[in-house]
């Protein structure tokens, strides 16, 4: 399939809450269930943009069709080329937006992360933002390798790691870490400043 190649340089406006709640429900809706939800399409935008320069050197059929899972035969796994159309515009708006904020006014940037509200207070989990920021890292490990082993930018990204990796291979430690909420809600609100240092680093 033939998409647009994202442009930093044309204008479009951020999605509304409204436009970000239909495209979730969007992706949400389609078969399968390999499609990302708006937390880790966040996340993984998010990625492609404070990372190794990914987006000047990739097409976009690099890396889109992952926000709904693959592309399938015909259409699939939309109803319709109109409907894939509209994805793919919403989601290139979205990175817009993520790496417009994040260059013009990082201190304002807010990723979509899930919360969970009790009597007492709000709990963060940027679990799902993680996987997807993962997903971002997996297009060029080996171009992010020297940003995790980095000594000031490395410890910045556990948080990260942590709550988007691949939890078999994780010390009792961490597992307790991962499983306390007030544990892992620190560890969520990290992954905000370990974006802001990655975008520093710029």
């Amino acid at each position: 399939m033939d998409y647009p190649d994202y442009n930093p340089a044309i204008d479009s406006p951020p999605l509304s809450d409204e436009e970000l709640e239909g495209l979730d429900q969007l992706l949400q809706a389609l078969p399968g269930d390999t499609a990302m939800n708006i937390e880790g399409l966040d996340g993984y935008l998010t990625g492609l943009v404070v990372g190794p320069p990914l987006l000047a050197r990739l097409k976009s059929a690099d890396w889109l069709p992952a926000v709904w899972g693959g592309d399938g035969d015909g259409t699939a796994p939309f109803a319709s080329q109109k409907q894939r159309k509209r994805a793919a515009f919403l989601v290139l708006r979205h990175l817009h937006a993520i790496d417009v904020q994040l260059r013009t006014a990082p201190d304002a940037w807010e990723p979509v992360f899930s919360i969970a509200e009790t009597p007492e207070r709000e709990f963060v989990d940027a679990e799902d933002w993680c996987i997807g920021f993962l997903h971002a890292v997996a297009l060029d490990s080996d171009a992010w390798a020297p940003l995790f082993d980095d000594p000031e930018l490395g410890p910045a990204l556990v948080p990260v790691a942590l709550l988007g990796g691949d939890e078999s291979g994780l010390s009792e430690a961490d597992r307790e870490r991962l499983a306390d909420p007030e544990q892992r809600d620190a560890l969520s609100r990290a992954v905000t400043d370990a974006v802001l240092r990655l975008r520093e680093r710029e």
